[in-house]
């Protein structure tokens, strides 16, 4: 779950995170009596969308005085801003921050995340800003990793070799070391999977502020944060994800037109390799939980139904002792009836319940390909998508 700016940053706050001052505002009358409590010149004027490099796209404007916040409020309310992370449609702009502006010596770029190896770690790199994403992608950022422990403090030494690395020094450094400690505590307690702050300005007095920050939660850990869930915002959020995550499934739409449906992260993920090494697309990945019911299984099989571009479904399920290939094959069937569109499904069954499962498709009279296993699965669909068979 992706947080809009101003939600990370009140969150983060509570764990030593510096900021400068400012609110949020709906309206350009919100944004104009903000920025005249803020008392300041210059004010950030700042879109709320769920996508960076917002600065270059026209999302951030420098406004002198409550008049002109209010115009580039105006400006920006209800407009779709397209940068380089959003669509070509862009994202229609519901919300601005306003901030009083920092004047910034210097730009730092930090982040905490989760790496390849699966360890939480610590990246700064000496010049953030903006323009980093496209350093990155060009293989021109230069960055130090530090890696940090879950379970106990940062090691001071460590820390300060890594605070240094990334150019810091004197009140700045103390600031930035005690800023990563709070932002570990932070991403743990609060079931993170990224914080970035980009940047993080240090002023000519020494002082470092988080002039943006992203920050994204793990949806499978909100159980045990309900206060966080009303931070969703769905207006913004992939409705069709959402939608899935609602009944017990983990989803990921795609841009092929083979439909995939397996239990299991592994064997949905192998199962989407294998139909890409046999040169289909898949229009999705789909992973129905252990928690999922017949009708949960149904609203899964209904979003993809519900997608004209796919033009054949593979079913590719294990029953195990948490769920069984009765059930999901019961999800199918409620779906087929329901949607009464006609599509070529390929199965492969096995495990628990296969043959019931074969049974219950049979009784709701779905007409499928069944194979013996998943590679003849997988090159079937691909086939049949293809119209070769």
């Amino acid at each position: 779950m992706r947080l809009h700016e101003f939600q990370a940053k009140r969150l983060l706050t509570d764990y030593g995170l510096p900021i400068p001052r400012g609110a949020v505002a709906l309206t350009a009358d919100e944004a104009e009596a903000v920025a005249r409590d803020l008392g300041t010149s210059p004010i950030a004027v700042k879109a709320q969308i769920h996508a960076g490099e917002r600065l270059a796209a026209g999302g951030v404007r420098m406004a002198h005085g409550p008049s002109m916040a209010k115009s580039a409020a105006s400006a920006l309310l209800g407009q779709r801003l397209v940068t380089r992370q959003t669509d070509d449609e862009g994202q229609i702009v519901r919300r601005v921050y306003v901030e009083e502006g920092v004047a910034i010596e210097r730009s730092i770029y930090l982040a905490l995340m989760i790496d390849a190896s699966g360890a939480l770690v610590a990246v700064g790199g000496r010049e953030g800003g903006d323009g980093v994403e496209e350093r990155k992608r060009k293989g021109e950022f230069t960055s130090e990793t530090l890696v940090l422990s879950v379970n106990e403090p940062i090691d001071p030494a460590d820390l300060s070799t890594f605070i240094a690395r990334i150019g810091l020094e004197g009140r700045a450094a103390v600031a930035a070391a005690a800023l990563v400690e709070g932002l570990r505590r932070a991403f743990i307690e609060l079931d993170a999977s990224l914080i970035e702050i980009n940047p993080l300005a240090v002023t000519a007095s020494g002082e470092i502020k988080a002039l943006d920050v992203k920050m994204t939660l793990d949806d499978n850990a909100l159980f045990r944060h309900p206060d966080l869930g009303s931070l969703r915002d769905e207006v913004e959020g992939d409705r069709v994800k959402l939608s899935a995550h609602r009944d017990q499934l983990n989803f990921v739409q795609l841009d092929g037109d083979i439909g995939l449906v397996s239990n299991g992260a592994g064997l949905g993920l192998a199962t989407l390799d294998m139909v890409c090494a046999a040169g289909g697309k898949p229009a999705n990945f789909m992973d129905i939980r252990t928690t999922a019911k017949s009708l949960d299984i149904a609203h899964g099989f209904a979003l993809l139904l519900d997608n004209p571009k796919i033009r054949t479904l593979l079913l590719n399920v294990h029953g195990g002792g948490m769920q069984s290939c009765d059930t999901i094959a019961e999800g199918l069937g409620i779906a087929l009836r329901r949607s009464g569109r006609k599509l070529p499904i390929v199965v492969r069954l096995a495990g628990l319940n296969a043959d019931l499962g074969r049974y219950r498709l049979a009784n709701f009279g779905c007409a499928v390909i069944e194979t013996a296993d998943m590679g003849e699965a997988a090159s079937r669909a691909v086939s049949v998508a293809a119209g070769r068979a």
